[in-house]
């Protein structure tokens, strides 16, 4: 069981991007980059002891086969994004920008319910396949809260007044 980050300390987790290698850090795990195609080889071989994945990479892994817990985070939700040229839309009339609006909308809702539909069904499958499927303990998802806070301060550095927009923006 995994009570806190201590728990964690020094554990090799898997590690895909810049986000999933700082949360391994700063919770005093060694991250090892490793392609969601090498999970179950990682896993049997030790060069991997944990990963930090969605519950459908945990489905498609396999993960039940090598590990025992899946702590459920809820760390994010994968969103798409269609980007526009300005001056293209600028030069719509409003008639067509309001299909393409309402297209992104209805794609917008569907997206979100199919990703919480796939996660939600890739959680059942751990669980019947054996693994234990839990809520993080209230130090663990406190711990991960100050973590993410710390990336946050991190990024709203490093990108500046620009970021700082982008978030405020975001909270809206």
């Amino acid at each position: 069981d995994v009570a806190s980050t201590d728990d964690m300390a020094g554990v090799k987790v898997r590690s895909y991007n810049n986000s999933t290698g700082r949360i391994s850090e700063l919770s005093g795990m060694v991250p090892v980059q490793l392609e969601a195609s090498e999970i179950t080889q990682g896993l049997i071989t030790g060069v991997i002891e944990s990963l930090i994945t969605s519950a459908v990479t945990g489905q498609d892994s396999k993960a039940w086969e090598q590990l025992t817990h899946f702590y459920k985070v809820n760390a994010w939700q994968p969103r798409n994004f269609v980007l526009v040229n300005k001056d293209a839309w600028d030069g719509l009339d409003d008639a067509t920008r309001k299909v393409f609006t309402d297209c992104a909308a209805s794609a917008e809702t569907n997206g979100v319910k199919m990703s919480k539909e796939a996660n939600d069904k890739a959680l059942a499958t751990l669980a019947g396949k054996g693994m234990k499927v839990l809520d993080p303990s209230d130090k663990l998802a406190s711990q991960l809260r100050a973590i993410g806070e710390t990336m946050v301060s991190d990024w709203k550095t490093k990108a500046g007044a620009a970021g700082q927009a982008v978030l405020e923006a975001y909270a809206k």
